[in-house]
């Protein structure tokens, strides 16, 4: 059944807004935190780059990826509010966890809890978000998201790296509470304003689900099972059981088969020429020797296997939302664009503080403060700014306006970035920092905004999901190791971080055929679901 949407906002708009917010602020905030502590972390426990990377991009992006699809479907049938609170009170103690880390382990475990736990923030905010906010306003709703993530990012920076030089400062010589180290005690520090914040989230009032849309949404008798149910339907090995229990045809299964070694092959030869272009020593993990490209390029392919599992899996096990996805050019194409950018967001993000203190020889605190605060600023402005904007021109251009901003922010920013990385001081890296940061920050709003509006109001925390998963392994798993893969081939960390804008290419092609189709695939909506 449908009604007219509303237009209006739903009691307790802003409030939920604030909070939700705020929890992807937190989620940026423990995610990061790494990074500024990676020097300080290195030293205490005696690992190397190597195993740092593992910390800061593989366990993490594994397990964040991989549970975002049962949390995502369980968005989708039970109460967001509760599912967002239990969700920051497990990463919160898992990042609490690394306070107290004295071995390589423990700090690889708390980084795949942080992962296991954080996989519900986009799923569950963004379905729970849009049951409070009309669709004329998600342009900026999205951009709240938006200056919420850069709110982190900086944050994570800037508690980083001060509270850890506090700790060491304070208690320099010797006879620390606890024998804590700064990073120990910076990990403590970031995680406490989680369980504050849970237990905020758990009194927030559950919204109707579909209010906003006029699309009414029968209740999920059975949303832990349909959870499970899906984990398991994904999840290597357990999979093929799934299929067995859902009658999957045979050539389903040879085709699983089929991509499972195409996947194998792949990484095999991408492990050969990762290992060609930057040779590197094996890695000693658990008492056993690996090669590092095997390990990333094993990773990756386990995620694009993840992949083919979900989208098999739910065309036997949801009919519905396998034709909504997978029968709309323009959220397939989102989720490319989407996949794209983070690629080079996170590249240039992973190495942004080494840069700065290898090329100007800027100290730990003299970054996290300096940058952190700009960066923080200026994507929390940008978005602001550029999501009411992609609104107006969604209202007068229906579909592309939206398209348009997102072109813009993707394809400008590129060509600044440049200017900025060659700039010959501090001070005019800063300064020019704040133009592409600016425009930069004016990708995310629209397209997310175009992407969830292609969707019923019951599979966005699926949708959500889908994409997280893509984006998370293709995107974030890659962009990184690729830059730091340049890196040590070119011996240039300026010419790899730059190298990465070559993705620009396709994202501006995808995002005019996005223009073109937006309006249209949204309109097909109901019909998609229909059959």
């Amino acid at each position: 059944m449908t009604t007219q949407p509303r237009r209006d906002l739903a009691p307790g708009a802003w409030y939920a807004l604030v909070l939700v917010a705020l929890t992807n602020a937190m989620s940026l905030l423990d995610r990061q935190i790494l990074a500024i502590l990676a020097p300080a972390i290195k030293a205490d426990l005696k690992i190397g780059d190597a195993e740092m990377g593992l910390l800061y991009g593989t366990v993490f992006a594994l397990f964040y990826a991989l549970f975002s699809l049962p949390v995502g479907r369980l968005a989708d049938g039970w109460v967001r509010t509760r599912l967002l609170a239990v969700s920051l009170l497990f990463w919160s103690a898992a990042t609490g966890l690394a306070g107290f880390a004295s071995s390589f382990t423990l700090l690889a475990l708390s980084r795949l809890g942080v992962g296991i736990g954080e996989a519900a923030t986009q799923p569950a905010g963004t379905s729970l978000i849009y049951d409070f906010w009309p669709k004329h306003r998600r342009g900026f709703v999205m951009s709240v998201m938006a200056s919420a993530v850069a709110l982190g990012l900086g944050g994570s920076l800037i508690l980083g790296g001060v509270a850890a030089h506090w700790w060491d400062v304070t208690y320099a010589a010797g006879a620390a509470p606890g024998g804590l180290r700064g990073w120990q005690f910076a990990f403590l520090v970031a995680a406490a304003p989680g369980f504050v914040l849970a237990a905020v989230m758990w009194r927030l009032k559950e919204p109707v689900r579909g209010q906003m849309d006029g699309i009414a949404t029968a209740p999920d008798p059975h949303p832990f099972r349909a959870s499970f149910a899906l984990l398991g339907s994904v999840t290597p090995g357990f999979h093929w059981l799934g299929m067995k229990g859902r009658g999957a045809s045979a050539g389903m299964v040879r085709g699983n088969l089929l991509a499972l070694a195409l996947i194998v092959g792949a990484a095999a030869g991408l492990t050969v020429i990762s290992s060609a272009i930057s040779p590197k020593p094996l890695m000693v993990l658990g008492g056993i020797s690996l090669n590092p490209h095997a390990l990333q390029w094993t990773v990756i392919g386990l995620g694009v296997f993840v992949i083919v599992n979900l989208l098999q899996g739910m065309k036997m096990g949801d009919a519905q939302a396998f034709r909504v996805i997978t029968r709309s050019p323009t959220l397939l194409m989102c989720i490319a664009v989407g996949t794209l950018q983070c690629s080079l967001n996170y590249g240039m993000m992973a190495f942004n503080p080494s840069f700065l203190i290898r090329t100007y020889g800027l100290t730990m605190q003299e970054t996290a403060l300096q940058f952190g605060l700009l960066s923080a600023g200026m994507g929390i402005l940008g978005p602001l700014a550029w999501g009411p904007l992609s609104d107006w021109l969604n209202q007068r251009f229906p579909g592309s306006g939206r398209a348009w901003v997102g072109l813009f922010a993707m394809g400008v920013s590129p060509l600044l970035s440049f200017w900025v990385y060659f700039a010959p001081d501090p001070g005019s890296f800063y300064l020019r920092f704040l133009l592409y940061s600016f425009i930069l920050t004016g990708w995310m709003p629209p397209l997310y905004a175009i992407l969830y509006d292609q969707v019923l109001p019951r599979m966005r925390g699926l949708t959500a999901s889908f994409y997280l998963l893509v984006m998370t392994i293709l995107g974030m798993g890659i962009g990184p190791y690729v830059v730091g893969l340049l890196s040590d081939a070119t011996g240039s960390l300026r010419t790899a971080m730059l190298s990465i804008n070559v993705v620009a290419v396709p994202i501006v092609l995808l995002l005019v055929l996005i223009a073109r189709r937006a309006e249209r695939d949204e309109a097909a909506l109901l019909e998609r679901a229909a059959g």
